[in-house]
């Protein structure tokens, strides 16, 4: 038992400001190394993929533009087919998913731990673009080369000018009898209302 006139030292604490911080950046550390090593094996794996698709993309024609083929880096790696689709790792790093961008959002066109099935996915993938932009292009010549079509023609109907031209010379004929007829009713009228006088008119001579 201390007695009062005892002087107490004060306990130094156990743990420092310092200390904390070191722990918190060997954390942050750790975790970077994980990223890093999850990136680094994602793109191995996308490496391999792209090597084993080499030849297929070598088999594209040159003309054809719309591919990408190529994997890109950052966070997430990926290997881009096109604009709009790319193979990217699951999060356990051994599920390739095979995806492509759609205006109603990201579908899965394939997913497996099996690379070739995958690669087969994607081959499959090419061949339809391609053969896509061959119908296009040939749809497009066909109807720029004149005579291809000519059973879609219709024949010309006989110019407007001649068909009105011939009605107006019925109309004016028509108008001509119709006065013609009404000179003679006219005619035939006057003579029976002044018939009499005529009559007279002779008798008197």
């Amino acid at each position: 038992m201390k007695d009062a006139g005892d002087i107490v030292t004060p306990i130094e604490p156990s743990r420092k400001l310092s200390d904390a911080i070191r722990d918190v950046k060997n954390a942050f550390a750790d975790r970077d190394d994980v990223v890093v090593d999850m990136r680094e094996a994602h793109r191995m794996r996308l490496d391999l993929l792209a090597a084993e698709l080499a030849p297929i993309f070598a088999d594209v024609p040159a003309d054809i533009d719309s591919f990408d083929f190529a994997v890109s880096s950052g966070l997430q790696p990926r290997l881009w087919i096109d604009a709009v689709s790319h193979v990217a790792m699951g999060r356990d790093r051994r599920t390739y998913r095979f995806l492509k961008d759609t205006r109603v959002g990201r579908v899965v066109l394939a997913e497996s731990t099996e690379m070739k099935a995958v690669a087969d996915a994607v081959t499959r993938y090419v061949a339809e673009r391609v053969v896509e932009r061959q119908r296009m292009m040939e749809g497009g010549m066909e109807s720029a080369v004149p005579g291809l079509h000519r059973h879609m023609v219709q024949e010309a109907e006989p110019p407007i000018r001649s068909e009105n031209g011939r009605n107006g010379w019925t109309t004016f004929f028509a108008g001509l009898g119709l006065i013609a007829a009404g000179a003679l009713v006219g005619l035939a009228v006057s003579l029976a209302l002044f018939w009499d006088r005529i009559m007279q008119m002779k008798i008197s001579f």
